[in-house]
């Protein structure tokens, strides 16, 4: 076979028999994934359905997910999360407007806002989940926001965020509805919720719609997500608003993983994320006996997110310590490892992972884990203006005073310092130059 640098790299961390604890939620173990989905690798015909049309086994398959979640309407995704994300702000400003974000969000969104021409008021999280980590927004301050923009056609919100941290999303959904607002939550990392000891999924707990990245926790094969309505208003463009951004070759095998999921939440979901629930429990303790806290208030019961430095151990440094044990991590940043657990994942690999927390040797909380961030800049452009703009790379130097076509958003603590559209501040300029970046993207 002649030279193939991707497969061949897959073969090779295959072979390194590491414990999955990142994405996909499937963890590639062989009771996840039927072994036959790529025989089913077909397209849309008579008998098969098409996505954006859905009037057979498709719709079927929707409508079954639809009850098991308790929407209105559900449609599938094979563009994973970001399909769902771009739909669902459409449904809410299908010709643009102003729609009030949590800082906290997800590239794609940005890129939604240009396309869209939506105009963004930011409503910052507080630091309620400890040091280092964004936080969370707060009703109050969207109740602050929508009376301040009462031109407002939605509240979006990110929840649970990368490292677990939940919003009051019944509070934040009660002052929404008095509003008359629909509340949007990008959930990509928490489709699971509907299914833990303690129902925490959004759509039941009051948002008009949520965008779930099924894969992310569930058997799923990568780029399947959901899409979820509770608003009627939006159900009839629903299929035209995905039809929009979507591809039209959508994977089959990834649909029917996505039916696969649905199925085996029902027959053992709940069994299954309690027991995940329990070890994960345990492995918290664990850390917390070592050092190392995890975020404070209501989080994700499953997630793993050790806040090492909180024990003196940069997140980075905690990260090659536990590939050296025979885990790999979803993610590290200077302050935390942030860890995604699933009902897939072994017994062996939480014993790796003990093995490896108990090789961690704590010490002095790193003071520097977390600086504080730098006032949130002037917007002098909308998204789209600045994105859609010629732009050009220039040293933070001479960035400064330039109005941003990208976004700059250092970990932690996860919030975006500049967005495209906003103006670089010095004080901006040298909080970046402080996390190792030198140049950014301006607009011409």
């Amino acid at each position: 076979m002649t030279d193939t640098p991707l497969y061949t790299a897959l073969l090779e961390h295959r072979q390194k028999n590491r414990a999955s604890f990142h994405t996909p939620g499937h963890k590639n173990a062989p009771d996840a994934i039927p072994p036959d989905l790529l025989s089913l690798d077909f397209t849309e015909l008579p008998d098969t359905d098409s996505l954006f049309e859905a009037e057979g086994a498709i719709l079927a398959a929707e409508q079954q997910a639809a009850r098991l979640f308790g929407a209105k309407r559900t449609l599938f995704s094979a563009g994973g999360c970001t399909l769902c994300l771009q739909a669902m702000l459409y449904l809410a400003a299908p010709r643009g407007g102003t729609i009030l974000f949590d800082r906290v969000l997800h590239r794609s969104v940005v890129h939604t806002m240009a396309l869209l021409d939506i105009t963004p008021v930011w409503i910052l999280p507080r630091p309620t989940a400890g040091r280092g980590l964004p936080g969370r927004v707060e009703s109050r301050d969207v109740l602050s926001a929508l009376r301040e923009h009462p031109d407002a056609k939605a509240v979006f919100l990110t929840s649970p965020d990368y490292y677990g941290v939940l919003a009051d999303i019944p509070a934040i959904s009660a002052v929404c509805r008095e509003a008359e607002v629909p509340l949007l939550v990008d959930n990509a990392h928490g489709t699971h919720l509907a299914f833990l000891k303690k129902n925490l999924h959004p759509l039941f707990l009051g948002a008009s719609a949520t965008a779930c990245s099924a894969h992310k926790t569930l058997p799923v094969l990568t780029g399947g997500a959901w899409l979820h309505l509770a608003e009627p208003s939006f159900v009839p463009d629903a299929k035209r608003a995905m039809a929009l951004f979507g591809s039209t070759s959508p994977s089959y095998p990834v649909m029917a993983s996505l039916d696969l999921a649905r199925a085996w939440l029902e027959e053992s979901g709940r069994a299954a994320f309690a027991a995940l629930e329990d070890r994960a429990s345990a492995v918290r303790e664990l850390a917390a006996r070592q050092g190392i806290p995890s975020p404070e208030g209501g989080c994700d019961p499953v997630r793993l997110t050790l806040r090492t430095a909180e024990a003196g151990i940069p997140g980075k440094d905690a990260a090659g310590l536990l590939r050296k044990h025979g885990v790999e991590p979803e993610y590290a940043d200077v302050a935390q490892v942030v860890l995604i657990a699933t009902p897939f994942n072994s017994e062996s690999d939480f014993q790796r992972l003990e093995t490896a927390i108990r090789a961690l040797r704590p010490g002095k909380a790193i003071a520097e884990a977390a600086p504080a961030l730098p006032a949130l800049p002037p917007m002098l452009l909308t998204p789209r203006q600045a994105l859609l703009s010629p732009a050009e790379e220039l040293p933070l130097t001479a960035a400064a005073g330039r109005i941003a076509a990208e976004t700059a958003c250092p970990c932690p603590p996860g919030v975006p310092v500049v967005m495209p559209g906003e103006k670089i501040t010095d004080e901006i300029a040298d909080f970046l130059h402080g996390y190792g970046i030198f140049s950014l993207k301006v607009v011409k």
